[in-house]
């Protein structure tokens, strides 16, 4: 079973997908370097969390998984 994550990395990792989904794909490495230039400060640890709900969200949408559940206080569309 996975780690649970806080909601700050759900929230900053939904944003970024919200605004950059074509420049992510299933690649964490990839992913990696692209959070790099796009979140400033935070500690390498923080950034590694968001990329890998990044890399796990963007896999679960391409096998057509229904999507995680809304972080406390975000409406579902």
């Amino acid at each position: 079973m996975g780690n649970v994550k806080t909601e700050q990395i759900k929230r900053t990792a939904k944003e970024l997908i919200k605004r950059y989904h074509d420049r992510f794909n299933n690649n964490f490495e990839d992913n990696k370097h692209l959070v790099r230039s796009l979140v400033q400060g935070g500690t390498p640890k923080v950034k590694n969390q968001i990329t890998g709900y990044i890399t796990h969200t963007l896999a679960a949408e391409k096998k057509g998984l229904p999507a995680q559940a809304p972080v406390e206080g975000e409406e579902s569309v």
